[in-house]
C-alpha cells in the first residue's frame, strides 16, 4: 500500500458512520451483510447508507456482491492487513522485538473458536 491509497482508506474511516459500518462488516466476516440490514442496524436512511458505503468500496475498504436481488457488503481483509503492514512497516528501527507486544496484541482477536472454547473451558 502506498501513501496515496492509506490516506484513502484513512479519511473513508475518520467518519463515526462509516467507521462503525466497516465494524459492523467485519464482525460478519465471511458472510457478509445486505446494504439493507448495514442501513437498519446503523439506523441510517438507505441514500445516506449507499452514500457511505460508496466511499468506503472507492477506498477499497469493502466489496459488494451481487446474490440474487441483494447486494451483499463485505470488508477487504487484505486491505486492513495492507493498512495495518503499511502503519507498522517501517516500525522499531530493525528491532523487531520491540513490535513483539503489538503482535501479540493483534492475536488475540484472530484465535480460532476452538482454542477460545478451550481456554473458557479452563477456566
Amino acid at each position: 500500500m502506498d501513501s496515496d491509497q492509506a490516506i484513502l482508506a484513512f479519511a473513508a474511516l475518520a467518519q463515526t458512520t462509516r467507521l462503525e459500518v466497516f465494524r459492523l462488516l467485519m464482525k460478519h466476516e465471511p458472510e457478509g451483510l445486505p446494504a439493507g440490514e448495514i442501513a437498519r442496524h446503523m439506523d441510517v436512511p438507505h441514500n445516506t447508507m449507499s452514500t457511505h458505503l460508496a466511499i468506503l468500496t472507492r477506498a477499497g475498504l469493502i466489496v459488494a456482491e451481487r446474490r440474487s436481488r441483494s447486494i451483499i457488503y463485505r470488508a477487504r481483509l487484505d486491505a486492513v492487513r495492507s493498512i495495518a503492514g503499511f502503519l507498522v512497516r517501517d516500525c522499531c528501527g530493525g528491532r523487531p522485538e520491540l513490535c513483539a507486544p503489538l503482535i501479540a496484541d493483534l492475536s488475540p482477536c484472530c484465535s480460532p473458536p476452538e482454542i477460545d472454547a478451550e481456554e473458557a473451558a479452563h477456566d
